[in-house]
């Protein structure tokens, strides 16, 4: 798995290009968008795996969007490499569309605990995350702004105070911390605290402000299959 860590990498993309980037890799190259996002979600699942090989169990706190599909796939591929998860979905099943309602699907068939806490608060987030050694952050991605709330707000409230109270706990980052803006590394509302980030094809634009740093902690990038000459187009060789 390639990968690369640094807080100030020399590509950074903004949320405009994130977009053209998966729009053209679909559109002009032919390649399914549910093949990106598997490719995604394996990535984080291994790079997981090899930064902490021995944490278990590890819960997987997805949302109702594509982020949340990558978490799916994540949840999958790390059962496959031995781990215990189980996935808390911040959304009602039923409002889960596209990809992320396809990869949904194959967890559900494939027997991964599922718990929806759509309905509940952060009592019962704080309950759900109670004895995992890591909890990876699919909450929002690269698409979100402004302050998170409902069910998303409740569910990083959460996850930031397990952390806090939970020696050697550890949160894993898809894409971009929750709460966090890509392009400003601004959070305008509650954002989840993560002790790394894995984020796809390259780092984003608000990834170098100063008040990101202590949001992303590390951040990794690992590719989703777009083609070279593609990414050569955005700088992201």
């Amino acid at each position: 798995m390639a990968s690369s860590a640094s807080n100030t990498p020399p590509v950074c993309l903004t949320r405009a290009e994130v977009r053209e980037l998966d729009r053209r890799a679909i559109h002009d190259y032919g390649l399914p968008g549910i093949v990106l996002m598997e490719n995604a979600g394996r990535g984080v699942a291994e790079f997981l795996a090899h930064r902490w090989p021995d944490a278990n169990p590890v819960v997987v706190a997805c949302g109702r969007g594509n982020n949340g599909g990558d978490g799916f796939v994540i949840a999958r591929h790390l059962e496959l490499l031995g781990r215990r998860v189980r996935v808390l979905l911040a959304a009602e099943p039923a409002s889960i569309a596209g990809d992320a309602a396809v990869m949904l699907a194959v967890a559900r068939r494939a027997g991964t605990p599922l718990i929806a806490l759509a309905a509940e608060g952060s009592t019962a987030w704080r309950e759900r995350l109670d004895g995992a050694a890591i909890v990876v952050d699919a909450l929002l991605g690269t698409g979100a702004t402004g302050a998170p709330h409902g069910p998303i707000a409740d569910a990083i409230d959460a996850i930031n105070a397990w952390r806090a109270a939970t020696p050697g706990g550890r949160v894993l980052a898809v894409d971009v911390p929750s709460g966090l803006d890509c392009d400003t590394g601004h959070a305008a509302g509650a954002c989840v605290r993560a002790d790394a980030t894995v984020t796809f094809v390259a780092a984003k634009r608000g990834f170098v402000a100063n008040e990101a740093l202590p949001m992303t902690g590390p951040v990794h990038v690992v590719g989703i299959g777009a083609p070279r000459s593609l990414l050569a187009e955005f700088g992201a060789t």
